[in-house]
């Protein structure tokens, strides 16, 4: 079963619930829109892993949003906004963890013979397409630079 299968699923399983499944709904809706909105831009079906970019994509809005409702006391908004990026998280693969970034990071200056800092480009560049959907790319980044320098 592909993503969208899995979201038009349980769409139908939140309708159903009605109250218990309200935000469930609105967020798989929500996101469901956003992934019809990136199919339309390409003029094609997304592909499963065009598909995680798109909820990844969605996450980090949110979380993003997190700090600035914070701020502002809307403690009620920073709830709904976890509670969604808790919801889009089931349809992500496992997130990598920092000895799985660092060690895909190694080997992948490895591969592409990175010597220093210079390289940074050539490594991100190969890196971000095995780490999408399942890491920040902050972090990744951030761990690259730091295996860069020794």
């Amino acid at each position: 079963m592909t993503i969208q299968e899995q979201l038009f699923a349980d769409m139908k399983a939140a309708m159903k619930a009605r109250e218990e499944g309200k935000v469930r709904l609105t967020t798989i809706r929500m996101v469901r829109a956003a992934i019809k909105n990136a199919e339309i831009a390409q003029g094609r079906p997304l592909t499963d892993e065009e598909t995680i970019q798109v909820l990844a994509k969605e996450v980090k809005e949110r979380k993003d949003s997190i700090p600035d409702f914070a701020r502002g006391g809307r403690d009620d908004l920073v709830a709904k906004l976890e509670e969604e990026i808790s919801i889009l998280r089931q349809y992500l693969p496992e997130p990598l963890s920092e000895d799985e970034i660092r060690r895909l990071a190694q080997e992948t200056i490895q591969e592409v013979k990175a010597t220093g800092q210079r390289d940074l480009g050539k490594v991100m560049g190969a890196i971000i397409p095995k780490t999408r959907g399942r890491a920040d790319g902050r972090i990744v980044n951030q761990i690259v630079r730091e295996l860069l320098k020794h």
